[in-house]
């Protein structure tokens, strides 16, 4: 692979703005060569045939005598002879570096004075980035530093709860001594190299956390071993005896100075904010308080990490960049000023800062010691998640299984034509009872196979929807995993559809089987035992992310649905994945009534004409809609944002039309008819409009790409365009429902599932867009962290946030 291409496909996607042009570089490099190329030609004299050796001074016949001196290292090129002088200059505060050209008076010199300003434009933009972001990891090392003592503080508290006897202290405190000093003061240098070196710390080291007031003992000074740290750490006292004396690290009275973060948005402290009832921010020392900040904090270790990994391999893969670049420059310039360029780059604080690495190394330490039990296999397993391996065994078996559903597609169409199954008695008994319960199969088949299609083109145009969606490092699934599942489910459906096909009763007992007939059922509860299923086989992550989010919507308000950051953005993308799966949840409801109340034994039921059946057929089909209304409310009143609100008017219209359409299908009449009408065509019209405008980020008229927005993933614009033309057909599918189109002699059940394929089909052609124009708001703002909350709030962080 080429180093341009594996460049960018190692960048992080949310950065690419703040990584160095390779391609653009190597376009002007592109325009010297052919400068060079077209000098070359004209240079050359077309009467002579022979090589320029030819005409070179004679001197073969001659011995030249070399004197008995060993030879010499040649002498450095002089410095009028190198084509570049790199200097650091000071513009408006900041030092910049700027690329003098020696050679601008050659011919093609113009070309390349503009590639080294050029050059040096991109050298200064990654520089800059670099700095910031190393600026910022650097302040929140010193916060989560601070969060480290309070921790070690509340350890010691919960552990000993009523304080140490003198015969506890003797033992406890010599380990603590040396455990929390070689643990926590590897985190508390987070200082530049010229800060450490001057020996200053800008973060306390925690080295004994003591309860209550020391005692010294002055004749016990000659029992203490120093233990020393490098030239920047502090000296740390190591006691023998069982009394302290000088180097008290921050006591348990830290406690005293913090408060609990109630950050967990739950439908309890939900409520509570809602009755105004007052926060419980007093620290309780118990083991599930412990636990649960140890698990917050261990959280934040491991993203913090993540950081820093994602700004080492900034670092490097950018110099690696400006090098192969110069080594171009020189090749095809046929200079040397590689080198020079080169040792500028290092000596910057892009190749020269190791305040990253030795976070990282500090990083490590602490965490291994505090939340892996000095366990570093453990430790470096969870801050180094290893990427899912594609497996070809999943490549087989989504394949045997993708064949085996073709295979069974066929069977039932010829056994369907041979037996003319659909000219028989009871096709219309079958239609209306059997075929509703094995479409709910068909539905989330479709749906899952439209997702992972999005899998597949979101990782070919690089949306990092991993991130987005916040599934932990390791386990998201890919396209083939996701069809593993798809053409699973496909398979055993299609199988009890095939084993369920009679027409007719047995004439004995005038019914039909009865354990055929509750086939649909069993595969029901074997999906949904899968689905709860706790043991860690069959994707327990992704099943307990998918039934996290789903309990979050059904929720909705008492779950706050977005923050700052895209971390609950799934709650929502679910909830409108459900809102195209009205269908489904109808299906899911005539199976209660059909195998409770129903004869499913003689394939009868009169659901159709319960009150009850009915009226749970508005609730259920407005249940999705209600739930993203919800949650636009929840973020409209707290995040006070007015497009939430517009947001929640649009899925209220989309509820009334939904109510008047389904009201119009069990009482035709014209006035119903009118209404569905009138608010279908209007929450058709506001949902498409926020599809393309909102979602999407299109119709942008004064964009570069026009009708669309500045920046697109794929390549192709008439792409965006059709899709726009699908959404706006698809979403006016609906219409077969109102007016009864006869376009084909289909069953009524047909036709409403054609539509609700139709819909899912559109949804998965949503999911892409909307998913691409969240990741294009994320690159804008640089932002590729999840913002993880911390368990402790300092006094003096809450008195800032008041100053400010």
């Amino acid at each position: 692979m080429k180093f341009g291409k594996e460049f960018a496909s190692q960048m992080v996607p949310e950065w690419q703005g703040a990584y160095m042009d390779y391609d653009y570089l190597k376009t002007l490099l592109k325009d010297i060569h052919t400068f060079n190329q077209k000098t070359k030609q004209q240079s050359i004299p077309h009467g002579l045939k022979r090589s320029l050796s030819m005409y070179r001074a004679f001197s073969g016949l001659l011995i030249h005598r070399h004197s008995q001196h060993p030879p010499t290292s040649p002498p450095s090129p002089d410095v009028e002879e190198q084509p570049i002088l790199v200097n650091s200059v000071n513009r408006n505060g900041s030092h910049k570096v700027e690329t003098t050209f020696l050679m601008q008076g050659e011919k093609g010199g113009e070309y390349e004075l503009v590639y080294f300003r050029r050059l040096d434009d991109e050298f200064n933009k990654v520089d800059k980035f670099y700095k910031s972001k190393v600026a910022e990891v650097t302040q929140e090392a010193e916060v989560l530093n601070k969060q480290m003592d309070a921790l070690i503080a509340f350890r010691i508290k919960v552990e000993n709860p009523h304080g140490w006897s003198w015969q506890d202290r003797s033992g406890d405190l010599t380990r603590l001594a040396s455990d929390v000093a070689t643990s926590t003061a590897t985190l508390a240098a987070t200082t530049p190299a010229g800060a450490r070196a001057s020996g200053r710390r800008s973060v306390e080291h925690m080295e004994i956390i003591e309860e209550g007031p020391s005692v010294h003992d002055d004749s016990d000074e000659d029992k203490k071993d120093t233990v020393k740290k490098d030239s920047g750490e502090q000296n740390i006292e190591k006691p023998v005896g069982s009394k302290f004396k000088k180097h008290k690290p921050a006591p348990l009275q830290i406690l005293d100075r913090v408060k609990m973060n109630n950050t967990l948005a739950t439908p309890r402290s939900t409520i509570k904010v809602f009755l105004n009832a007052p926060k419980q921010s007093d620290l309780k020392f118990d083991r599930e308080n412990l636990k649960r900040v140890e698990n917050k904090l261990k959280r934040a270790f491991v993203e913090f990490y993540q950081k820093l990994l994602l700004l080492k391999s900034y670092s490097f893969l950018n110099t690696l960049a400006f090098s192969k670049i110069m080594k171009k420059y020189d090749k095809i310039a046929s200079r040397n000023a590689s080198e020079s360029y080169m040792n500028m780059v290092d000596s910057s604080y892009l190749g020269s800062s190791e305040e990253v690495t030795k976070l990282m190394e500090r990083v490590e330490a602490t965490f291994i010691k505090h939340f892996a039990n000095s366990n570093r296999s453990k430790g470096m397993n969870v801050l180094r998640p290893k990427a899912r391996k594609q497996r070809h065994t999943t490549t087989f078996y989504t394949g045997f299984f993708a064949g085996c559903t073709a295979a069974l597609i066929i069977a039932l169409i010829l056994i369907i034509r041979a037996r003319h199954i659909l000219g028989h008695d009871g096709t219309d008994q079958y239609m209306e009872t059997m075929f509703p319960l094995y479409s709910l199969f068909g539905f989330i088949v479709l749906h899952t196979v439209m997702y992972a299609g999005n899998v597949y083109f979101w990782r070919r145009y690089r949306v990092n929807y991993a991130f987005i969606f916040g599934f932990k490092q390791g386990t998201e699934l890919g396209y083939r995993e996701v069809l593993l599942v798809s053409f699973g489910l496909a398979v055993m459906s299609l199988g009890s559809v095939l084993s369920n096909l009679d027409m007719e009763m047995d004439p004995k007992t005038n019914d039909y089987k009865a354990f055929t007939e509750i086939v649909p059922l069993i595969l029901v509860v074997v999906v949904f035992i899968i689905l709860f299923f706790p043991f860690n086989i069959l994707y327990r992550s992704s099943r307990f992310f998918f039934l996290t989010c789903l309990f979050h919507s059904i929720l909705a308000p008492l779950y706050k649905a977005s923050l700052n950051i895209p971390v609950r953005l799934p709650d929502f993308f679910l909830a409108d994945q459900l809102t195209s799966q009205v269908q489904a949840f109808r299906s899911l409801e005539f199976y209660v009534c059909y195998y409770g109340w129903g004869d499913f034994r003689h394939r009868e039921n009169s659901c159709k004409t319960n009150d009850v059946f009915n009226t749970f057929s508005f609730i259920v089909a407005v249940i999705p809609f209600w739930s993203r209304l919800l949650q636009c409310l929840r973020r409209f009143f707290e995040e006070k944002d007015t497009l939430q609100g517009y947001n929640g008017v649009k899925y209220f219209i989309t509820i009334v039309a939904l109510c008047l359409r389904t009201a119009y299908s069990l009482n035709k009449g014209l006035v119903w008819e009118i209404l569905a009408l009138v608010f279908s065509v209007a929450a058709a019209i506001v949902g498409t409009y926020w599809d393309l405008v909102y979602d999407w980020g299109l119709l942008q008229r004064h964009s570069r790409n026009r009708w669309l927005r500045d920046k697109l993933l794929v390549p192709r614009k008439s792409v965006y365009f059709g899709a726009m033309v699908m959404n706006v057909l698809l979403r006016f599918a609906w219409l077969q429902t109102v007016f009864n189109f006869k376009i084909f002699d289909l069953h009524r059940q047909t036709v409403t599932t054609i539509v609700a394929s139709l819909e899912i089909i559109r949804r998965g052609m949503w999911n892409f867009f909307r998913l691409e124009n969240e990741h294009l708001n994320n690159v804008g703002k640089y932002r590729a962290f999840k913002s993880v909350p911390l368990p402790f709030n300092y006094d003096e962080d809450e008195d800032e946030d008041k100053n400010e």
